[in-house]
């Protein structure tokens, strides 16, 4: 995670210019989002907030809404650009949040530097309250890419295509179930296509232990 960190740190002012929309003129995408807005109530979490993007968006449709992201650099162009919104550093792997304390939480193309088997699907669920709504997008595939050049600047980061059936399983594994999924082609400036999950905590799930 420290290069992950350093890399975002690095190319954050670059990375907010170049991408400023929440969902960059894609309707499928933004669709999506919307459906999990109209699920949800009480706290939710943008996990991995990066500039606040999503996190805009989700406020603008009515949520209240707060990001997350490991990053400070991250989190900088994010109260610059959103000063009226809360953003705060932390870790997916171990969030500083009670258990259960999300109606809802959005990981979007956050775990993109993890490989499949490092999601932290467990701490989504345990800082979700049952019957909660998690809405997770990333790449959709099995392959990896190391990156030295991004944004441009130079990084070191690693990044995943996960598969969709298997992204599916470990959730459910968690105590997840799925609501629906999205899967789209590759737009111009994508290297494949993209999933999309809305996943629901287990209404009848205790605590994680």
């Amino acid at each position: 995670m420290t290069m992950t960190r350093a890399s975002y740190d690095v190319v954050a002012a670059s990375y907010a210019q170049l991408l400023p929309d929440a969902h960059d003129g894609r309707p499928l995408d933004a669709a999506i989002m919307r459906a999990f807005a109209e699920l949800v109530s009480g706290r939710i979490g943008d996990l991995g907030c990066g500039t606040g993007r999503i996190t805009r968006y989700l406020h603008e449709l009515g949520l209240d809404v707060f990001g997350v992201d490991l990053s400070e650099g991250m989190l900088a162009q994010a109260r610059q650009l959103h000063p009226h919104l809360d953003f705060r550093q932390g870790d997916l792997t171990e969030l500083d949040l009670a258990d259960e304390s999300l109606g809802g939480a959005v990981v979007w193309y956050s775990t993109v530097h993890m490989p499949a088997g490092d999601v932290p699907w467990l701490e989504f669920h345990r800082v979700l309250k049952p019957g909660g709504y998690l809405l997770h997008g990333f790449k959709a595939g099995d392959q990896k890419r190391h990156l030295d050049h991004a944004y441009g600047h130079d990084v070191d980061l690693d990044v995943y295509w996960h598969d969709v059936d298997e992204t599916v399983s470990n959730a459910i594994a968690a105590g997840f179930n799925e609501v629906a999924r999205l899967v789209r082609q590759r737009g111009v400036d994508e290297g494949g296509p993209q999933a999309f999950l809305l996943l629901q905590r287990n209404p009848g799930a205790g605590k994680t232990s």
